[in-house]
């Protein structure tokens, strides 16, 4: 199925709470969605080195966030090289912006180019099972393939599916980090929904898990924005 008009959509949700299996879903529902993650360009630019990808590191191993203009200019930076910083695309952003201030800046950047956010889904997950998965997630750095010892583990242990690789833990994935970017996150979100309430367009979507999130999504997406099939005009 693809989309009857423009989705420019904005996935919130506390870390661990599925942002990431989220969009990974709708973009597969929803073809001509395309994804931007913060976080993964983060994760980038950790491997590469960089100069933000080193600030970035030690921030996150210190359970803290990236400051606001930083991740403004990335997001910007990353909309543009990719063509999506206009009124004709399709797209997602996982996890970006976290505060009032970030979205306000974003929305000056999008409004100015025709691509205002036009709906905003918080993902409301119980945040103490938040906590134990993290304490279960494995990753293969390679791909980004994201493994869970209780619910998705992999064929082998501590081995990626598809290469046989080890996998590995990331440095945040710990109770001790993992509890402080969730304070972080309970502190700066009330501004947040605050705003995005005000614009009519926030929608909180509950669940404990990604199979039971997953539907309400899409069947809220096909509700307002309608679908048509591929073959359509």
């Amino acid at each position: 199925m693809k989309l009857a008009k423009q989705l420019r959509l904005l996935l919130l949700g506390a870390p661990g709470s599925g942002k990431g299996t989220q969009t990974s879903r709708l973009v597969k529902a929803f073809p001509t969605l395309n994804s931007l993650s913060s976080g993964d360009i983060l994760r980038a630019e950790v491997a590469r080195g960089t100069p933000l990808g080193l600030q970035a590191s030690k921030l996150i191993e210190e359970g803290k966030l990236v400051p606001d203009e930083t991740m403004v200019g990335v997001i910007k930076n990353h909309l543009l090289e990719n063509d999506w910083l206009n009124g004709d695309s399709s797209w997602l952003l996982d996890g970006f912006p976290r505060t009032g201030a970030q979205a306000k800046d974003l929305d000056k950047v999008l409004h100015e180019n025709r691509a205002d956010i036009n709906l905003v889904v918080e993902l409301d997950v119980d945040q103490k099972k938040i906590l134990e998965r993290v304490e279960a997630r494995w990753i293969h750095p390679a791909s980004g393939r994201v493994y869970n010892l209780d619910y998705n583990p992999p064929k082998e242990p501590y081995r990626d599916d598809e290469t046989g690789e080890k996998l590995e833990k990331r440095k945040d994935d710990t109770a001790e980090v993992f509890g402080k970017r969730l304070d972080k996150y309970n502190e700066e979100i009330s501004s947040l929904r605050e705003y995005y309430s005000k614009k009519g367009i926030l929608h909180p979507v509950a669940g404990e898990t990604s199979d039971i999130i997953f539907p309400k999504i899409k069947k809220l997406i096909e509700e307002k924005f309608g679908t048509a099939s591929e073959g359509s005009s």
